[in-house]
């Protein structure tokens, strides 16, 4: 029977419950079990789709088009394990169910209420994953102990070891041990108060990971133990990591939590075997290289607003043992500011997506930038945009083009709402999203990078490239190295006489790991490296 371990929060939010989860997936499939992850959010939208990357940071989006939390990005790049629109439910998902079952006459006439109706919906989600080829279900629920949007799913969760037997349930509790520099002492109150208000939910931990700045002491763990229920053992540390959030996965492992799952859920599992994530850990720590990546975006100072963009540039270097250190740039800074000033010293610049008109002629200067001065370049969604309308003003000569999402009249719309987009007026869910199939030209950079000509990678966005224009573009040197199969949509753009200048429409942030930078951003990197040691060799030969 398919094992739940339900990974719940306490004492303050933003503890890492998302890459906890992640964790404890890595572990234990590293043991051979065959893992399934999930996200509980409490929020009443119906996904993230419409929520502002200030107060959310980004949307994650499935192969599946789904738009789900920033949270299934550490599990796809932690773990194998395959994520669909099942794997993360918010409370306005659930209740817009159980509204639509009470509206087709399923409750047969019968009042609806919190409790069985949305907790049985909950359970539904969750169950939904388990399977006979899935050996654990790890869920993880969004907020923190005492939330009241939180309660029904914690309430949900209490049942589930009813229905399918308590052996085969775990329960895991994050906390906070904070250290309060006056008194010089690890607290440990708060985390009993977090655990007393999950047992009068009804709900008995079965193990506490403890996140703290510095170690947790054989002391303060018995503290714990005793006054929490939990035998000592299963009071497990999880101390701020130094180098990278990588290194989560190889601190569990060493306090025995994989050992502890496995026998506290009867599973049978076979070493765990990290070698791999070890030499992630050993490129992290050895750096051969510092390379310097400019990121112009809308959202810098929210620093999760880009939050796969950043984790795949660490991807990449990491696949050249070399250190990425980004300087975020605002857009809006380059629309007044030098971008000689600005830019200066980068080996690459980047130019993520976002929506809105704010910052775009800013961002529209960093791709000049780069264009006129050999700087790779990687532009993203709508980085690919902004880089063709700066080609179509400077390049073709179009005198104003533009984006019809920033300028309706423009004269040269290069940039247009997609076909299918016309007639949409609702803004959840209605984008082109998820997996498309891309052709790509077999001399492009984009080929040589994948390795193959036919690829698939995810998309969430309204605008295009305005076919129209097709043949001005290619007349004036621009490549168009990847099409829909149809050939209709065009999906990536080059420019052949630059050292390296790419953009695509799609998302490929989404689809790098660790042990596996994505494609592009390892080649985006590799231009980057050579541009590096070609400045270096240049300024050995002046003598500085």
């Amino acid at each position: 029977m398919t094992k739940h371990i339900f990974v719940t929060g306490g004492v303050v939010s933003s503890l890492g419950k998302g890459l906890t989860s992640a964790s404890i997936g890595t572990i234990l499939e590293r043991r051979g079990l065959k893992v399934r992850m999930q996200k509980l959010d409490p929020y009443i939208n119906v996904d993230p789709g419409t929520m502002s990357p200030f107060q959310h940071g980004e949307v994650y989006v499935l192969d599946d088009g789904s738009e789900t939390d920033l949270d299934l990005g550490h599990y796809e790049r932690f773990t194998n394990s395959p994520l669909t629109k099942d794997s993360n439910y918010t409370t306005g998902r659930i209740y817009q169910t159980v509204i639509n079952n009470e509206r087709d006459g399923k409750y047969l006439g019968g009042t609806v209420q919190v409790v069985p109706h949305i907790t049985d919906e909950i359970k539904s989600s969750v169950l939904r994953l388990a399977g006979p080829d899935v050996d654990l279900v790890i869920t993880e629920l969004g907020g923190t102990v005492g939330d009241i949007e939180s309660l029904p799913f914690l309430e949900a969760i209490r049942q589930i070891p009813l229905d399918i037997g308590r052996q085969n349930c775990l329960f895991i509790h994050l906390t906070l041990v904070p250290y309060l520099k006056a008194a010089r002492e690890l607290k440990t109150k708060p985390t009993q108060h977090s655990v007393q208000q999950l047992r009068q939910i009804g709900i008995q931990p079965d193990i506490l990971i403890i996140r703290c700045e510095r170690e947790l002491g054989r002391e303060n763990a018995e503290k714990i133990a005793l006054f929490c229920n939990l035998e000592k053992r299963a009071v497990v540390e999880e101390v701020d990591k130094e180098f990278s959030i990588y290194e989560v996965p190889l601190g569990f492992v060493q306090t025995g939590l994989d050992q502890l799952v496995v026998e506290k859920l009867g599973l049978q599992a076979g070493p765990c075997d990290m070698k791999d994530w070890e030499e992630v850990i050993r490129r992290v720590k050895n750096p051969k290289h510092d390379i310097s990546i400019a990121v112009v975006g809308k959202y810098i100072e929210h620093r999760d607003a880009y939050k796969s963009i950043y984790e795949a540039l660490d991807h990449a270097g990491l696949a050249y043992s070399s250190r990425i250190n980004v300087k975020r740039i605002e857009a809006e800074e380059l629309e007044q500011g030098d971008p000689n000033t600005l830019l200066a010293g980068v080996d690459g610049i980047l130019v993520p997506g976002g929506f809105g008109k704010r910052g775009i002629e800013g961002k529209i200067r960093a791709v000049q930038h780069a264009r006129t001065n050999n700087i790779p370049y990687f532009g993203i969604c709508l980085g690919m945009q902004v880089a063709v309308i700066e080609y179509a003003r400077n390049v073709i000569g179009l005198t104003g083009a533009n984006s019809t999402e920033f300028a309706a009249d423009t004269l040269h719309p290069v940039i247009c709402i997609l076909e299918e987009q016309r007639e949409i007026t609702e803004k959840g869910g209605t984008m082109r999203r998820g997996a498309h199939p891309c052709l790509l030209e077999a001399d492009s950079k984009a080929a040589e990078a994948y390795g193959t000509d036919q690829i698939s990678e995810r998309h969430r966005h309204r605008y295009e490239f305005n076919d129209a224009y097709r043949q001005q573009f290619l007349a004036a040197g621009m490549s168009l190295a990847g099409t829909s199969p149809d050939k209709k949509l065009v999906e990536m753009i080059e420019l052949p006489g630059h050292p390296w200048f790419v953009a695509a429409q799609f998302h490929p942030e989404f689809k790098s790991k660790p042990n596996k930078a994505h494609p592009l951003f390892a080649s985006f990197i590799g231009a980057a490296l050579a541009r590096l040691k070609g400045r270096s060799t240049l300024t050995a030969g002046h003598g500085i």
